[in-house]
């Protein structure tokens, strides 16, 4: 019988049937961060369990850290509230911890590729939402709850109602001025933020063929905002050529039959799909948010819509009352105050690389606080030996430590009430980044452009003018 690659990697991992829609499966990788990681640790000392194979599990603090220059677990009140639990737990559970001192440290989404610890085939799984960052390795990777990481942790298994299958292709040449964020953002507004709701997403075609290991992050990262909880991109050469040599990836024969095991899980050509999209990504122009869901977002350059799709009405006006705006209105000259580059979307090394280009040379518009926090130390490490810290510092950013920082707020780092922020982040919720706070979500290049104006540029027009 003909299956999709997320179909092989699921019924590889089956231990038990449930009922015919559930499955109890292993576990292949389970990732606690200081957040979930500590609430899921506690339950299980509070139960007198252990973990199974604490080996398979990795402790990686990121969501309470403070960003600034030189932070210790003190400098936010959050991880020092956290922080110690943390530490202690792991340690008494055996589970590996990459601490603020670990070369290691960063963002669990950005640490588990770079290191090799997601692997082709494999299924991951972690108490956040964007876990199915993973699925750009070829893994079966998704979000868990506080309870069920305890389980996975106890167990080595967990249960799951196994969802409908979604293949989007996406073809044609990208825009020179357009970036893997912009082809996500303008998905999720295309087609909705439910619309993959119940669906694990499959993304194949061209487009997803030419695009680089790290772009191919940026697109699964922001899968959960169009509804799903899974994606997947199948493994190629571009993905051994990144995995290979990394610290926990396999090596010599172990890493041959790794190639050949993901090669063996590619979907088979036969395989039916229960929805199938293409896309024209050439078509596509820079995004931004305008509203409060990443599925209010509009190409820079256009207006926001003169009235809400059918059915959407509360959310359109509840949506313009907040971030004070109008029908018809247009963002390119919209004074900010905020500019925020990193994240588990965009905060990797050919991101800051793409920044640094353009901001070399200019100054962040008075009046703007703009930072930079690398997704993880490898990467910030890796910025600094190209002399991107100094672009970035001489430019007025602040050059920050990893971790999420402004993504969400967890740390205390927060947008002042009223401010509006221009963020590569994944969310745009009321409050996400501090109450009242408005947030535009866009690529790096729109950011990075923004910082230096003191409001939303075009970005295609800027750009080009820079050629």
């Amino acid at each position: 019988m003909a299956k999709t690659l997320f179909e092989k990697i699921w019924d590889l991992h089956v231990v038990e049937h449930l009922d015919k829609d559930s499955d109890l499966l292993h576990v292949d990788r389970c990732y606690g961060h200081d957040l979930s990681g500590t609430m899921a640790y506690r339950m299980m000392k509070k139960q007198g369990y252990q973990p199974l194979h604490p080996e398979l599990a990795v402790s990686i603090p990121d969501h309470t850290l403070a960003s600034c220059p030189g932070r210790g677990e003190d400098s936010s009140p959050v991880s020092r509230a956290y922080m110690p639990s943390f530490r202690k737990l792991s340690e008494e559970l055996g589970i590996p911890m990459f601490d603020l001192d670990d070369t290691r440290q960063g963002v669990v989404h950005v640490v588990g590729p770079e290191t090799g610890l997601s692997l082709p085939g494999m299924t991951v799984i972690c108490g956040d939402s964007h876990t199915c960052t993973h699925g750009a390795m070829g893994a079966m990777a998704w979000g868990v709850g506080t309870s069920e990481l305890y389980h996975g942790l106890a167990t080595q298994t967990i249960a799951v109602r196994r969802p409908k299958g979604m293949r989007i292709c996406l073809e044609g040449a990208m825009n020179p001025t357009v970036e893997a964020m912009d082809i996500i953002l303008y998905l999720i507004s295309r087609f909705g933020a439910g619309f993959g709701t119940g669906y694990a997403i499959e993304y194949a075609g061209s487009t997803v063929l030419a695009m680089e290991m790290e772009e191919r992050m940026t697109i699964c990262n922001l899968t959960v905002e169009l509804g799903s909880e899974y994606a997947v991109i199948a493994s190629d050469e571009k993905t051994f050529s990144y995995l290979e040599g990394r610290e926990f990836t396999p090596k010599g024969l172990l890493f041959d039959q790794l190639k050949s095991h993901a090669g063996e899980l590619l979907t088979d050509a036969d395989a039916v799909f229960d929805q199938e999209i293409t896309v024209d990504v050439s078509l596509v122009k820079p995004q931004i948010s305008w509203g409060v869901s990443p599925e209010q977002t509009i190409g820079v350059q256009e207006h926001i819509p003169q009235k809400p799709e059918k059915g959407k009405e509360d959310a359109y006006q509840k949506a313009l009352a907040y971030m004070e705006l109008a029908p018809g209105d247009k963002l390119t000259g919209l004074l900010i105050q905020r500019v925020f580059i990193g994240s588990c979307s965009n905060g990797r090394l050919s991101n800051l690389k793409r920044v640094a280009e353009i901001v070399e040379g200019g100054h962040v518009a008075e009046g703007v606080e703009a930072w930079i926090v690398p997704g993880s130390a490898k990467v910030k490490s890796q910025a600094e030996e190209l002399g991107l810290h100094k672009i970035f510092r001489d430019a007025g950013f602040l050059w920050g430590e990893p971790g999420c920082s402004l993504c969400g707020g967890c740390n205390g780092e927060q947008v002042k009430p009223g401010d509006r922020c221009v963020s590569t982040t994944n969310r745009n919720f009321i409050g996400r980044q501090g109450p009242g706070a408005r947030t535009h979500l866009a690529s790096p290049s729109t950011a990075a452009l923004a910082a230096i104006a003191g409001r939303i540029q075009d970005t295609e027009k800027a750009l080009r003018g820079r050629e």
